[in-house]
């Protein structure tokens, strides 16, 4: 079994087996060469094991750590996992932490026990113990899960180690100037002061988050003048294309375009100890060159980004020419990544709100689909550049009081109306020739996206809605309060980024069994849907009664037979007729509740319709995956 997934009160965490290290316990013996199965050492003591590569040429890890247990210096051999989207290693210790159901008698708790060979460490209380497995245990990975499939058992956690972080902040040479990340009131380097706390809150997130992101979220950049050779972006891209030369070669070297590298590296720079970082370091990097008002340059561009696992789209480009407004097909085109991408969880998608000083923003931003990015200053006071108008989504700290500092193209030359450094740098000291300072819109929505990268590590699960619903409910309200009519302002939006209460919020949304469909997206074209039988007539809607739902409940005794799609399982009956309800209103399908008693607790489990074959249950399942909800087909007669 190389996936499995271990659970725990805060919730469930896949894991994948290394296909390389494992952990093993050596007896004490006075060689000063390890054996020859271990290619290398990885770490000295992790859970009580060291963690070692092993030498693997034709043989899988499973059988090769088979062959090392045989070696009489092996006292015990285990395997290392990885989380899902992590590369940290862990490893179980071998012990395991149970909580029984109340009730569940210690006879009882012996019997599961004795079942698995658990040696007993240590009771913590009626319901709670510490058992340790033996060598006739299966592995304590194992064993948990199994544990936690029997319904004496509420939860069985087993005790892991990881690697934990000597220092966590990145090390990056210009840290300290990255004012729009944590704000201390000062920029060291330049003597200037700002208004402290006003910042993204992004340092705060990596410490909630416990890294710097994750580096299975892909960042698409659509832009013009990516640097690919630029340190703190070349070991992070995939998937480049340039669609003004139709090839993955990007063209590089003109002056006239140097804008995408700043755009990129205030997103997704690296921490690579030198220069500066962006918002989600550990994000990957998938450079689009090659902006277009074409219809048919505009699909594929956004066809591009979901075809090939873009999970941000950040554009800080568009029009704020009356002459030049996003026509029906362009806005299906956007509308249609922000519902397809991210295997129907959708294409998180910004677009920048322009740097005209209007009082509309960027038409590319006006799309309901899209995360429209302002700018505010170091202040917290609205960017006067920055347009303004009632789709902006959020702001995010950029110049306009002192500037950010973001990578700069070799091919760089600079503003041509200074002289010197003044080219590159407000106050003419350099930071290095690789860098320099940068603002407006164009910087505030990378940030952002960025931002949207550190959500998606605490849960990708979340949709392209759930994660601009968050960037508002979470936002920092700057300006004058007055400002604000039904907490959004024109200038601000919702306020500012806060990354640390956005990464919270998406933290406790993981887990939660109820996803949230993606809206059909206006202007919407007549999309083509299956019609599988039977049609039952649909519920009426749930009234409002200022506070509580009223629902019509039809009792009528489900089939036996047949075929449906089970999305869940909820303990909340509550929450279960407003699923059903919105499932019946959005399909116009039979949905019917299980109830069963599981230790004296009511669960209800729903299934979408009753179908003849298969076939037909799998039509209505690819529906509801393409509206967010994740379900199986199941066999009536077993649920």
């Amino acid at each position: 079994m190389d996936q499995i997934s271990i659970h725990s009160d805060q919730g469930e965490i896949k894991l994948r087996k290394s296909k390389a290290l494992v952990g093993l316990k050596m007896a004490q013996t006075r060689s000063l060469h390890e054996p020859d199965y271990i290619n290398k050492e990885v770490h000295q003591s992790l859970g009580g094991f060291k963690i070692v590569e092993l030498s693997i040429e034709d043989t899988n890890v499973n059988a090769k750590l088979d062959e090392v247990r045989a070696h009489d210096e092996v006292e015990v051999g285990t395997h290392v996992y990885y989380p899902e989207n992590s590369d940290r290693p862990l490893i179980a210790t071998g012990e395991i932490f149970i909580t029984y159901h109340e009730g569940v008698s210690d006879e009882e708790q012996m019997v599961a026990l004795d079942a698995f060979n658990l040696e007993l460490v240590e009771r913590r209380g009626p319901d709670v113990l510490v058992a340790r497995v033996t060598a006739e245990s299966p592995n304590p990975i194992k064993t948990a899960t199994l544990l936690q499939k029997s319904c004496l058992v509420k939860y069985a956690e087993p005790d892991i180690d990881t690697v934990l972080d000597q220092y966590f902040l990145p090390t990056d040479t210009l840290m300290a100037s990255m004012w729009h990340l944590q704000n201390n009131g000062y920029v060291p380097d330049a003597n200037v002061q700002l208004r402290r706390g006003i910042d993204t809150k992004v340092v705060a997130a990596w410490r909630k988050l416990g890294s710097l992101g994750s580096p299975n979220i892909n960042i698409a950049i659509v832009d013009n003048g990516f640097d690919l050779t630029h340190p703190d972006l070349k070991n992070k891209i995939i998937k480049p294309f340039d669609f003004w030369n139709n090839s993955p070669q990007i063209l590089q070297g003109d002056a006239r375009y140097t804008h995408g590298t700043p755009c990129a590296s205030v997103a997704l720079a690296a921490s690579n100890g030198v220069g500066m970082v962006g918002s989600a370091p550990n994000a990957r990097f998938i450079p689009v060159s090659g902006t277009s008002f074409s219809v048919r340059a505009t699909e594929a561009i956004f066809n591009y980004c979901v075809n090939n696992g873009a999970d941000i789209i950040s554009c800080s480009w568009g029009s704020t020419d009356r002459n030049y407004q996003l026509n029906s097909e362009k806005q299906q085109i956007i509308a249609n990544a922000a519902r397809r991408g991210r295997n129907g969880r959708g294409c998180v998608i910004l677009y920048a709100a322009g740097n005209d000083q209007l009082s509309y923003i960027n038409f590319y931003a006006q799309h309901p689909d899209v995360i429209a990015v302002a700018a505010c200053t170091s202040q917290g006071v609205h960017a006067p550049y920055s347009n303004m108008g009632m789709e902006v989504t959020v702001c995010a700290p950029s110049n306009g009081d002192w500037p950010i500092i973001a990578a700069r193209a070799w091919w760089d030359q600079g503003d041509p109306r200074e002289q010197g450094e003044r080219r590159y740098w407000i106050d003419g000291l350099s930071r290095g020739n690789q860098y320099k300072h940068f603002g407006g819109t164009s910087s505030a929505t990378p940030l952002v996206a960025g931002v949207c990268a550190l959500m998606l590590t605490a849960n990708p699960d979340l949709t392209a809605r759930e994660v601009k619903q968050i960037l508002t409910q979470t936002a920092d309200k700057i300006g004058n309060p007055a400002e604000y009519i039904n907490g959004h302002s024109r200038k601000y939006g919702y306020g500012m980024v806060n990354a640390e209460r956005a990464v919270a919020e998406a933290m406790r949304r993981r887990g939660m069994n109820t996803p949230t469909p993606m809206p059909n997206p206006t202007p919407t074209q007549p999309i083509a849907q299956p019609n599988p039988t039977p049609q039952p007539r649909p519920t009426p809607q749930p009234v409002n009664t200022g506070g509580s739902s009223v629902f019509e409940v039809n009792v009528n005794q489900m089939p036996r037979s047949g075929w449906g799609v089970q999305i869940g399982v909820y303990s909340n009956y509550d929450n279960v007729l407003s699923l059903v309800a919105k499932i019946k209103q959005q399909f116009g399908q039979a949905v019917f509740v299980v109830v069963s008693n599981q230790n004296g607790r009511q669960l209800y489990k729903v299934v979408v319709g009753a179908y003849a074959n298969v076939n037909e249950a799998s039509i209505m399942q690819s529906r509801l995956t393409q509206s967010g909800y994740q379900g199986f087909v199941k066999n009536l007669a077993d649920v």
